[in-house]
């Protein structure tokens, strides 16, 4: 793991930038088009799922006897949090503010997608800790929902009447909690057992039950388009990491 530790670093810290990004948009401009955050959101949803599905559940098998325990646990604590914590927030823009968000919805809002975060900087590190390979195509899988995640935070902090200065520590709280994720796991290998596969579980949901449900909104054909797209990415990727890793 050593070889790989700057790497790891390197990529996480490019996560959780791409975490201040997406906030950046909220708090630079009042109007956002939808179109290039539901991209993100669809390939992302793609991506993820493949990833859950084709790489980090079978390796997750393959390290421990309770792997289906701690997969059901990763996705039953997402929901947990999300119907308990952060019971107003979806991902995308938050323009209703009428309906949730007063200080305490928006705080517990950010909280729940600070968790969020953790679990996604973890399931980085997890990676690779398994390989090379297994490590990047999960930063891939990660990445591609940062921009849309920091969206959420600073437009939930814009949504509850925060200031500007709020809508930007939104987005870098959640930035920070993705990079705690990735150094909680980086120095212990003993952990792996139990952060890959409750990651996954997590990660499962995030895709199939957060992000899929955000696509299936939207009208017409081309965001659906984009999730299959997400899938190709996945395929194409692992197929060229696996050429040169």
């Amino acid at each position: 793991m050593a070889e790989r530790l700057p790497i790891l670093i390197l990529l996480g810290l490019t996560a959780s930038l791409a975490n201040i990004c997406g906030g950046w948009i909220v708090s630079s401009r009042p109007r956002f088009r939808r179109t290039a955050l539901n991209t993100f959101i669809s390939l992302g949803a793609g991506f993820m799922l493949a990833a859950a599905i084709l790489e980090v559940i079978p390796k997750s098998l393959e390290l421990s006897k309770v792997t289906g325990a701690a997969i059901l646990s990763g996705y039953l604590f997402v929901h947990l949090v999300e119907h308990t914590i952060a019971s107003h927030f979806h991902f995308g823009e938050e323009t209703h503010a009428d309906e949730v968000f007063g200080a305490r919805a928006a705080w517990s809002a950010l909280a729940g997608l600070a968790l969020h975060a953790f679990f996604d900087g973890a399931l980085i590190a997890a990676g690779f800790w398994v390989s090379m390979q297994l490590g990047i195509l999960l930063f891939l899988a990660i990445f591609l929902h940062k921009i849309p995640e920091g969206f959420t935070a600073a437009s939930i902090m814009r949504a509850s009447g925060r200031s500007g200065a709020a809508v930007v520590w939104a987005a870098a709280a959640i930035s920070i909690s993705t990079l705690a994720g990735v150094l909680s796991i980086a120095w212990s290998r003993a952990l792996v057992q139990t952060a890959l596969p409750f990651s996954a579980g997590v990660t499962l949901y995030v895709a199939a039950s957060d992000l899929i449900p955000e696509v299936n909104k939207e009208k017409g054909v081309k965001v659906s388009v984009g999730v299959f797209l997400g899938v190709v990415l996945f395929l194409v990727s692992e197929f060229l990491l696996g050429m040169f890793l």
